[in-house]
């Protein structure tokens, strides 16, 4: 009985007729070219990003580190105040954090670009700081004012350059306004710290208050638009300022949230003084079988090798610092204190270690220092 074959393999026939036949393996050999070429090319195309020697970076990696979690929690800060505010669906991610230097910024921007510059303010510091730049692609200013002026659910896209209008301008203020006063909450997990408006330049390349090789951290931010438009944020941080925020965060990252070391003294030593701890009265150690002690019996009597009105150590947690004698004060049983005992004193007379393992003997009730 003949098989039948499929539509597929006498489709694969015809071909392999209309080929001349016996192709196949030339087939695979193209394939195969096809695909090295392809990698050679895609190999050629991977651009790397140059390192200049004669500059290098100011700040590790775990410094950048910090600031791109700064942003992070800023971008996702915005997103939410842009999206109640202004009745958008924007979504505002972190693109990149990277340490270049201020020409570079200043060359991604065109003549009639709005910067706005933004005064920092750390409280307690007294040094002079060097204002951020932030800028905002035209597209997304102009989207978010036409929904400020009760405008429909378009998103408006404008060509690069674009030049603001007056009133355009004075509603930028107020856009720019949202975004500045989510810095503070950004760097509330690190700092605490303070953001205004300085100034709008309507001339980036005019700019004085960054020198053109500074180093400076570049912040690019990206914000999609209703799915419909995908335009940017960049933020430009001088070294000097991320230089003073992270002096200022080293010196506080071992501390509580809100404390200065100088400024909390007291109230630190004041905590402490209400701590409590435990005050012990030894007598003397002895070191015993686990038999001996599986067998003692209300009665028995442990010879402690020393008379009974022999000083006592009194121990303050698990430190030896005083001596004295053992009594009773208002019918408790009570020390009292003889003499203070130093580091070299920490050996018992009888040359057993206090730290060795033995038996303390305290008293049922909590022994009570008497003055």
């Amino acid at each position: 009985m003949a098989d039948v074959l499929s539509q597929s393999q006498i489709d694969a026939l015809l071909k392999s007729m209309q080929g001349g036949g016996g192709d196949a393996p030339q087939d695979n050999t193209e394939k195969e070219e096809k695909a090295a070429a392809s990698v050679k090319q895609e190999k050629e195309t991977i651009k790397y990003n140059k390192y200049d020697f004669y500059s290098p970076r100011k700040f590790t990696k775990d410094k950048l580190k910090i600031l791109t979690s700064v942003f992070e929690n800023y971008a996702r800060i915005i997103t939410s105040r842009v999206n109640g505010v202004f009745r958008v669906m924007t979504d505002i991610t972190v693109m990149e954090v990277q340490e270049r230097r201020y020409y570079e910024f200043v060359n991604s921007l065109n003549e009639n670009d709005l910067v706005t510059m933004v005064n920092t303010i750390i409280p307690n510091y007294n040094r002079k700081l060097v204002p951020l730049m932030i800028y905002v692609t035209p597209g997304l200013v102009i989207t978010l004012i036409e929904r400020m002026l009760g405008g429909g659910e378009d998103v408006i896209k404008v060509k690069p350059g674009y030049r603001y209008s007056d009133v355009e301008i004075a509603l930028y203020r107020r856009i720019l306004t949202y975004l500045i006063q989510a810095l503070k909450d950004g760097f509330s997990n690190y700092l605490s710290m303070d953001f205004e408006a300085q100034r709008i330049e309507e001339n980036p390349s005019m700019i004085q208050d960054v020198g053109v090789d500074e180093t400076v951290a570049i912040i690019l931010l990206n914000v999609d638009v209703a799915g419909l438009a995908v335009e940017r944020i960049r933020i430009c941080m001088p070294g000097n300022l991320l230089e003073s925020i992270f002096q200022v965060i080293d010196t506080r990252k071992h501390l509580a949230k809100g404390y200065a070391f100088e400024d909390n003294r007291e109230t630190i030593l004041e905590n402490i003084r209400q701590s409590q701890l435990p005050i012990t009265g030894q007598l003397g150690t002895v070191a015993l079988d686990l038999s001996d002690i599986y067998h003692l019996k209300v009665g028995d009597v442990i010879d402690m090798n020393k008379p009974k009105d022999r000083d006592v150590k009194v121990f303050i947690g698990r430190q030896p610092w005083f001596t004295g004698k053992m009594g009773v004060y208002k019918k408790n049983v009570a020390i009292q204190i003889s003499q203070r005992l130093f580091e070299d004193e920490e050996e018992s007379p009888d040359g057993v270690s206090s730290g060795e393992e033995g038996i303390s003997l305290e008293g049922e009730e909590r022994l009570a220092a008497s003055e």
